[in-house]
């Protein structure tokens, strides 16, 4: 297909499909357009420096499979930040009251403070299991 004609298919996926992301993978120098143009656009590092360039993620190897897997990665990575920010937010909504309110002693609630930044690097770091 030309770039053009490319660039039409991911418009009217778009605007078909509404609200859904619509990734597009590509290597040459005719894909750059389309992979502006997409919500999310993907780059094989075969291909070319204006390809990567325009591509918000770089696929390493030739394994098209890795595409699959980099969607798995960043469903979990964005996963983990909503968890992360509920359970901090939560936390401290309910600390700080209490802690203002002096049911707590002021070294109590000093040290409890540093318990949802540790929860949060804690939770983080679990993503280090996800195999690629």
């Amino acid at each position: 297909m030309l770039p053009k004609e490319k660039e039409e298919v991911v418009k009217k996926i778009k605007e078909k499909n509404g609200r859904k992301i619509v990734a597009f993978v590509g290597d040459g120098v005719n894909d750059a357009p389309v992979l502006a143009s997409a919500d999310v656009g993907m780059a094989l590092s075969t291909g070319t420096d204006v390809t990567m360039e325009v591509a918000q993620v770089t696929i390493v190897n030739k394994n098209l499979l890795t595409i699959l897997k980099a969607i798995n990665l960043s469903k979990k990575t964005l996963r983990t930040i909503k968890l992360n920010l509920f359970w901090a937010f939560v936390y401290n909504i309910i600390l700080i009251p209490v802690a203002m309110a002096g049911k707590i002693s002021p070294i109590l609630a000093s040290g409890a403070m540093a318990f949802p930044s540790v929860s949060v690097v804690t939770n983080s770091l679990l993503l280090k299991r996800t195999k690629i």
